[in-house]
Formats: C-alpha cells, sequence, structure tokens
C-alpha cells in the first residue's frame, strides 16, 4: 500500500518543482492582475498529520480565512488556502488596488476578490501538474470561509475518513515591494492520487526512506 509518510527526497524534489513552477505561473498572473510585480515562492514542501495542520497556524482555534476547491479528473483531490486573517486582508487590498490597512471585512466583494485569487493559483498549480504528467485536472468553483482553522478544515474536508490521515503542504510566500505575505497552500489527495502524480512523473511509488 502507497503512504504518504514513506515518501522520499526524490518525491518532495518533483513536488516542490511543481509547486515552483506553479508559483511561477500564478506570480506572472497576479502581476498582471494588480498591475504591479509580484513574486511568488515555495520556501518548504512537507507532508503533514491532519492533526498538526492546526500546530502551523497557530493551533485549532485560531481565527484564519480560507478558500476551498474539489479538484476533479485523473488525480482527484482538495485543494484549501489558509492565510491569517490580516494577511488575507492584506491580498485584497493588493488585488483592489487598496492601501494596506484598507481593508477590515469580508464583505461579498472582498471574499470574490479572495476566490479570484483562490482560482488563479489553482489554474496555476494545475496547469503546472498538467504539463508536467499529462494528467487531466479540473477544479470547482472556489468556497470561502473565515473561522477556526478546525473549523474551516472539517468543513472543506468533510470526507476526510475517505482520504487519509496526511495532506500535503506547500507553503507559498507573496513579495511585493513593501509587503510580504505567507500563506499555506494544502494539496489533499483522494485515495490513490499521490501514487497516479507520482507515477506520471516519473518517480513510481516506491518509496524511498
Amino acid at each position: 500500500m502507497f503512504i504518504m509518510k514513506d515518501l522520499g527526497q526524490s518525491h518532495f524534489d518533483v513536488l516542490k518543482e511543481i509547486g515552483n513552477i506553479g508559483a511561477g505561473n500564478a506570480a506572472t498572473a497576479l502581476s498582471q492582475l494588480i498591475s504591479q510585480k509580484i513574486e511568488m515562492t515555495v520556501p518548504n514542501v512537507s507532508i503533514m498529520p491532519f492533526g498538526s495542520v492546526s500546530d502551523i497556524l497557530g493551533g485549532a482555534e485560531r481565527e484564519v480565512a480560507g478558500v476551498y476547491l474539489r479538484v476533479f479528473g485523473d488525480a482527484p483531490s482538495k485543494i484549501v488556502f489558509l492565510f491569517s486573517v490580516q494577511e488575507a486582508y492584506s491580498l485584497v487590498d493588493m488585488i483592489l488596488h487598496c492601501p494596506a490597512g484598507t481593508t477590515q471585512e469580508f464583505g461579498d466583494f472582498e471574499q470574490s476578490a479572495l476566490k479570484e485569487i483562490g482560482n488563479i493559483m489553482t489554474g496555476a498549480y494545475l496547469h503546472a501538474l498538467t504539463k508536467l504528467t499529462g494528467l487531466h485536472q479540473l477544479s470547482s468553483v472556489p468556497s470561502f470561509a473565515c473561522d477556526m482553522v478546525g473549523a474551516i478544515m472539517n468543513t472543506a474536508l468533510t470526507d476526510l475518513g475517505m482520504i487519509g490521515d496526511y495532506a500535503l503542504l506547500i507553503e507559498t510566500q507573496f513579495s511585493l515591494v513593501e509587503r510580504e505575505i505567507n500563506g499555506h497552500f494544502f494539496l489533499v489527495p483522494d485515495p490513490g492520487s499521490l501514487e497516479i502524480i507520482l507515477g506520471a512523473l516519473g518517480v513510481g511509488s516506491s518509496c524511498q526512506k
């Protein structure tokens, strides 16, 4: 049986390359949208138990803003983007061309802005994945939530028990001239999907410890 926690360095190297290509594509699209240069990097890729997701973001009761989507196709998965509330406000200011500190709540307009960022980033990552694997992937319409970390993850991953105990974390850093925003991108493969992705990438499912 393929076990996510047994992935070796070669698997992480390939997964990080997908993250970097996706970040590059997303940076280009976001730069065009906001009419200023934005850089995105992926400083870390890791596999973690779901129980550790809350710890990464400061605890299960910490309030965060998130966008989540379902991915259909050859390797079905779920994608969740999570940001601290203040960093989400900064993202909204960025995309709406507002001075830093303008956004103080998530009304319909602000939620739409964050969903658009989720669409752009998901499209960029899926395009990178498709280009490197040939796998066909299609994302759903994004949903928005602002709540405690634990509540958002439970909402976004209602079929958690069918997916497994681990998630792929691709940390993402947005950098503008005067702002730096850190986000967390979680890819939660359905059973068998990660093995399909790695097989298509040519690194196979024989884990190297």
